[in-house]
């Protein structure tokens, strides 16, 4: 039955009890766990063919029959008997040996099964990816909302130092209009913040597996440790996505499965040795119109050893095989297609973390110098040396430097998961492919 996660909008959540929510409600994961389910059952559906088939069977009835006879011995010319008759049986059916079809569709069925787990592996980091990803888009919203309330603060610096150089007679009304505009500026800016943080609020809510509602709240990860740098070479990247990405083992068990398809098609070619038998106590009470017989209750059997082997069948096998024979090569192209685009992704996924630390190095630099120029530009402006334009661009500096920072810093965190989650080791114990390296402080 589908269920709906459950948030409590008083608990701040981190990531991991996010992925751990929507792994349990979502239901992409419960149908990937339900298909693997039935191809165990399937595995045991095929393993069962080895085994002997037995039936039991009761009949009872009663046979009215009509016999000619010399009318020397019967002046009618025939005899009436009736017959009643019970017979429990007990029927055996053995396949002694057909070739290595039955081993083949055990084979093929083991491969399903094994592929059935790796698309449930696969679907289980899909929904931690995307519940990753709405974390970070959240945490940036989060971060652009305050860095815009920072901005505010610094717009509202700014028109108080206009108004003070105009009480003071050394700036003019114009100044001061200026710098109301760009507070209100500021203004329209955090509401426009504040709509968007409320929005990735509910799509991280939806992408969970509950109720769409902006009534979440997640860790900020203001102290977290940063991604620092990659701990293995592209090349070591590539090799762990080929060998651990569940879409390519599942691809790989597909395979195997389409080779077992082309040995049962092959092995419909060939006979079958089966035997049978039956075991029964057959009772019969006769009753002649004219004279009598006799009355048994024996035990009665029977035992055959067959072969069956089809001499032709219209065509039928041929197209069965030819059809195997294509699937098989229709799963290789696709193994080919699926690795090319885990090596893209790889190599994707490798050049923007790296882009994604050089721009988070040089947002730190960037804000840096932008709180510098925009300190020294207000302390020249109130004592005279500069105007309030260049005060009014050092603080769009400013704003602009803050954004880039919160950009640049979840933008890190969300490229680092990327690269775990194309190599396939997202929710794995192996290695993470980046190190982490703490802050030394929150953003100002």
């Amino acid at each position: 039955m589908a269920t709906v996660a459950q948030l409590d909008a008083s608990h701040t959540y981190t990531l991991t009890e996010l992925i751990d929510l929507a792994e349990q409600n979502n239901p992409r994961t419960r149908i990937a766990w339900e298909r693997a389910r039935q191809r165990a059952n399937e595995l045991g559906i095929a393993k069962s063919a080895y085994l002997p088939v037995i039936v039991f069977q009761a009949i009872g009835g009663d046979q009215r029959t009509i016999s000619p006879f010399p009318k020397a011995l019967e002046p009618r010319g025939y005899n009436m008997v009736e017959i009643p008759i019970v017979q429990p049986e007990l029927e055996l059916q053995y396949l002694l040996y057909d070739f290595g079809t039955r081993e083949a569709r055990v084979d093929g069925a083991l491969a399903e099964k094994i592929a059935s787990g790796a698309n449930f592996v696969q679907a289980n980091q899909e929904v931690a990816f995307r519940v990753a990803t709405a974390y970070y888009r959240l945490l940036t919203a989060q971060e652009r909302l305050q860095a815009t309330r920072e901005t505010l603060k610094t717009g509202q610096t700014t028109q108080d130092a206009a108004e003070a150089q105009l009480a003071n007679g050394r700036s003019t009304v114009p100044d001061v209009l200026n710098a109301k505009a760009e507070t209100s500026q500021d203004v329209f800016d955090m509401e426009s913040a504040d709509g968007d943080e409320k929005i990735a609020r509910v799509q991280l809510a939806e992408a969970v597996g509950a109720e769409p509602s902006p009534n979440v709240n997640i860790d900020a990860m203001t102290n977290a440790p940063l991604p620092e740098q990659l701990t293995v070479s592209i090349e070591e990247l590539i090799d762990r996505a080929i060998k651990d990405r569940p879409d390519l083992a599942a691809q790989a068990a597909e395979i195997r499965a389409a080779d077992d398809r082309i040995r049962v098609a092959k092995g419909e070619y060939r006979p079958r040795i089966t035997l049978s038998g039956s075991g029964a106590q057959t009772s019969i009470w006769p009753s002649p119109d004219i004279g009598s017989l006799g009355q048994a209750s024996q035990p009665t059997w029977a035992a055959i050893l067959g072969v069956e082997w089809r001499v032709f069948d219209g065509g039928a096998r041929r197209n069965e095989l030819a059809a195997a024979q294509s699937k098989k090569r229709e799963a290789q192209d696709e193994l080919t297609e699926k690795r090319d685009q885990a090596t893209r992704e790889v190599w994707t996924a490798y050049i923007a973390f790296r882009t994604a630390l050089r721009k988070q190095q040089a947002a730190v630099a960037l804000l840096e110098a932008a709180n510098e120029s925009y300190d020294a530009s207000l302390e020249a402006y109130k004592y005279g040396v500069k105007n309030l334009i260049d005060v009014v661009t050092a603080e769009r500096q400013l704003a602009q430097a803050r954004l880039s920072g919160v950009s640049a810093r979840s933008q890190l965190f969300l490229e680092a998961v990327d690269l775990e989650f194309v190599t396939g080791n997202l929710l794995r114990s192996l290695p993470p492919a980046t190190k982490l390296h703490a802050q030394e402080g929150p953003a100002k």
